[in-house]
């Protein structure tokens, strides 16, 4: 929705404008409290432009144009008039400065200045054509990548049907081959540059915050080893789920690649005892080079481990460690919100040169997936009544609508609030019990991404031809289990990660491409499994401890 009205240039239509504002806000739902904010910083964004407006020739008076939209959830303000170029934010310190105490006392200006400070970083300036144009932003969406991404992948499919039945096959292949392919595998590259890295650091940051396990005590012991547990009954129940569903047409292979031979020859046959010498490599170097995973994820363990046995260095190693972690994880952000572009391409390749048939295979993986986080959850439930002794009926319905909360959220790090609101107003588990496992588990129990991981990993091996043995079976579960574990806890993290796995499996890469375009609706069902995990596992070992209030749980 889109609202745009136009006002005199004059002083006397400020509050006129700001009420045209306000008023818009309420029909958007927009709090009291957030509505004063943003009304504050519209009235001093207004007087700023008013103050450099240039009133057009022949004409007594110049406009203010002001425009509220709303697409996707979020909801923007621009403001804009002619005028000369000048810095919206000097300008509107220079306006607070200039105050006089007749028109407003001390407390009043700071607090003025404290609200105008937490908008600045919503508000953007641009001075285009002879016209400055202010907009700011009231609300993010947290579900705007999502819709992005389903956008782009229903437009592809549109289009891609299109383009199938309008233009000729050669033409087709022209645009793949010059447009949307060029465009994935930049994209694909893009990934693989930065996995290494990111395994590396994150499982680093994760073992230097518990090199000492003996001071996490017993509480801290039992929690692990829930989390451990669980992380083993994921991976067994994403395996069960692929070998009762089946999913992955391997008839696919041969227009997946352009060697389709090379492609069907290839075969995971490694031993067990190769398996596990392979994983202590020989020098620091090739596995960064070779993108061997398993070697690097031996490395990241080796070395938090000894950073926390240097005495006074460790302090110095894990601040780089975690900054190089933090950089490496902007980056992958970075990265990952180009997705919906490449998500578009990707299909769009798809449906030219393979159409609807790799589209049903694709979801024939997702309903595997779901199959198996529907599972997990009969799991978690047997769990509370066999080793909790608990009816899971109460828990189910108490968590449900937090559920929702951390589905919309598609992070576990950002869920971590509102699991630890769940597990303290709704389920009745001491803070001494959820203060440290809900934290703990944004970083160790990825339940969902194990399940993830094995399905699709398994189904697009399946695909692309590649034949799992008993070793590269011992190789994937010890992968996937580590890989949850140094997982970081941020949208798109999934993908990192079913890409580390599919390199170590020889995989082709053009595998990523083919579930790239519903990461982001796994990745909200994968926080979702994860964040009921951690909850699950909180209740389990406070009910042990005597940690849990049986009146709340309950009521």
């Amino acid at each position: 929705m889109r609202i745009k009205r136009q006002f005199a240039a004059e002083d006397q239509s400020i509050s006129i404008l700001t009420e045209f504002v306000r008023e818009n806000l309420e029909k958007y739902g927009i709090k009291k409290k957030e509505r004063v904010r943003v009304m504050l910083a519209v009235e001093e964004a207004a007087g700023s432009l008013l103050k450099h407006n240039i009133v057009p020739e022949n004409t007594s008076k110049g406009y203010i144009y002001v425009t509220v939209k709303a697409f996707l959830g979020n909801v923007e303000i621009e403001i804009s008039a002619k005028g000369e170029e000048y810095s919206l934010a000097n300008d509107m310190a220079s306006a607070t400065l200039n105050d006089t105490d007749d028109q407003v006392d001390d407390i009043q200006e700071s607090l003025r200045n404290i609200i105008l400070g937490s908008v600045t970083n919503n508000i953007k300036f641009r001075h285009k054509n002879g016209i400055n144009y202010i907009r700011m932003t009231v609300i993010r969406s947290k579900q705007a990548f999502l819709y992005q991404t389903l956008g782009a992948m229903a437009l592809a499919v549109v289009m891609g049907l299109i383009f199938s039945s309008v233009f000729s096959e050669d033409v087709n292949k022209t645009l793949n081959s010059l447009i949307f392919s060029p465009v994935k595998t930049m994209y694909m590259n893009a990934l693989k540059m930065i996995v290494a890295p990111v395994v590396f650091f994150s499982i680093i940051s994760c073992i230097v915050q518990f090199s000492d396990l003996s001071a996490l005590g017993r509480i801290g012991g039992k929690i692990i080893g829930m989390y451990l547990f669980t992380t083993f009954l994921a991976i067994v129940v994403g395996i069960s789920m692929y070998t009762l569903m089946k999913p992955g047409d391997a008839s696919l292979a041969t227009t997946l690649t352009a060697d389709a031979s090379a492609i069907t020859s290839q075969e995971m046959n490694v031993s067990i005892k190769d398996t596990i010498v392979g994983i202590i490599p020989s020098d620091i170097i090739n596995p960064f080079l070779k993108a061997d995973m398993l070697q690097l994820i031996f490395m990241a363990v080796l070395c938090g481990i000894a950073t926390g046995l240097l005495g006074k260095y460790s302090d110095t190693l894990i601040e780089l460690f975690s900054a190089c972690n933090d950089l490496f994880l902007k980056v992958t952000t970075m990265i990952i919100k180009v997705m919906p572009i490449a998500v578009f391409c990707s299909i769009m390749s798809m449906m030219l040169t393979m159409g609807i048939k790799t589209i049903i295979s694709v979801l024939g993986m997702f309903g595997t997936f779901i199959l198996g986080l529907f599972s997990m959850m009969v799991v978690y439930c047997l769990m509370m009544v066999i080793i909790g002794r608990l009816n899971p009926l109460p828990f189910v319905r108490k968590y449900a609508p937090s559920m929702l909360q951390v589905f919309s959220l598609a992070s576990s790090n950002a869920s971590i609030p509102v699991n630890m609101e769940a597990c303290e107003k709704k389920i009745g588990i001491s803070k001494r019990i959820f203060s440290l496992s809900i934290p703990l588990g944004a970083t160790l129990n990825m339940d969902g991404t194990c399940v993830h991981l094995a399905v699709f990993a398994l189904a697009l091996a399946k695909t692309f031809g590649v034949e799992i043995t008993g070793g590269a079976m011992l190789s994937m579960v010890i992968s996937i289990v580590v890989l949850s574990m140094g997982a970081p806890g941020i949208p798109g993290s999934g993908l990192i990660c079913l890409s580390v796995l599919l390199t170590q499996m020889n995989v082709p890469v053009e595998a990523i491409g083919l579930v790239m375009g519903i990461d982001s609706l796994c990745g909200m069902f994968r926080t979702m499994s994860n964040c009921l995990g951690d909850v699950a596992v909180s209740t389990i070992v406070a009910k042990s401890e005597n940690e849990l209030d049986m009146g709340i749980y309950n009521s």
